[in-house]
């Protein structure tokens, strides 16, 4: 992409800085891969160092910690939990840091393609096609924010769909079996410890989320708001470009009302989705 590409509030950045953006962009993406479990394992008592030994440390710390009957994770759990969260957060900052770059670029992208009003048809479709790429992985990489967000919020509950990944041995089954026996009963005849620590954390889980989504979808209400207002005194190309990503923010805005509502309906009963979870239907 030669030439000047013109961005918001007069910033100019050539050819080369966009692909600049665009390479560290791609660094990050490998960085979101590769790093996250390296970084969890440092502090990893247990030495759980990739998704394998994580799954393999979960399924034992789980099936004692859940025969011990208390409600304080066993060391072993804890290590695993620890980890989980370790691995949320470094993959949420990176992702962070990537929701960045890609805003920018899409940013100059998409500012280029309204004032090149009177460029060739093949300069603008390739701008176009470009800032629809990025855009596409921008909403990508707010997605990956948000999950890891709640994952690092509800570590527990965020790792508890591994127990379910095949092969599930022999002894896991017989906890899983007892865990839905105590969700069964749960309502009329209480809960253990460890089944109200599990439910406290799928509980929290879905809190986090309801704040999470509802603030994205004010984030994006108000982004709806500030492009159609911009749209005056523009150019017909600059309107278009305007429009269109407001027609985006307004249907991302609906999208993330929706994920809120139907997360505040499982923080409002949690026993139906959690044993939703166990009977291998989440």
């Amino acid at each position: 992409m030669g030439g000047v590409v013109v961005a918001p509030r007069g910033m100019r950045l050539s050819g080369r800085g966009v692909a600049g953006l665009g390479g560290m962009a791609v660094l990050l993406g490998i960085a979101f891969v590769l790093v996250p479990g390296i970084v969890a394992g440092w502090g990893s008592e247990g030495g759980i160092g990739s998704e394998g030994e994580l799954r393999r440390a979960l399924r034992v710390a789980f099936a004692g910690y859940w025969s011990s009957g208390d409600g304080e994770f066993s060391p072993a759990l804890n290590d695993v939990v620890e980890y989980w969260f370790r691995y949320h957060l470094v993959k949420g900052l990176i992702a962070v840091v990537l929701l960045g770059v890609l805003a920018v670029l899409a940013a100059v992208l998409w500012d280029a393609v309204g004032r090149d009003s009177d460029a060739g048809w093949v300069r603008r479709l390739a701008l176009g096609t470009a800032g629809a790429v990025v855009t596409l992985f921008a909403v990508l990489a707010l997605l990956a924010v948000m999950a890891n967000a709640q994952g690092a919020v509800a570590p527990y509950a965020s790792v508890l769909p591994m127990l379910f990944d095949d092969p599930v041995g022999p002894e896991l089954a017989g906890t899983l079996a007892e865990v839905n026996r105590q969700l069964a009963v749960s309502a009329e005849a209480g809960s253990s410890p460890a089944l109200e620590v599990m439910i406290d954390d799928f509980t929290r889980y879905h809190v986090a989320m309801v704040v999470i989504s509802s603030v994205v979808a004010v984030g994006f209400g108000i982004a709806t708001m500030v492009l159609w207002t911009r749209r005056a005194g523009k150019s017909s190309g600059e309107r278009a470009v305007l429009a269109g990503l407001g027609l985006l923010a307004m249907g991302l805005a609906v999208v993330f009302v929706v994920v809120a509502v139907a997360n505040t309906t499982t923080v409002a009963e949690p026993l139906p989705a959690l044993r939703a979870l166990f009977d291998g239907g989440w």
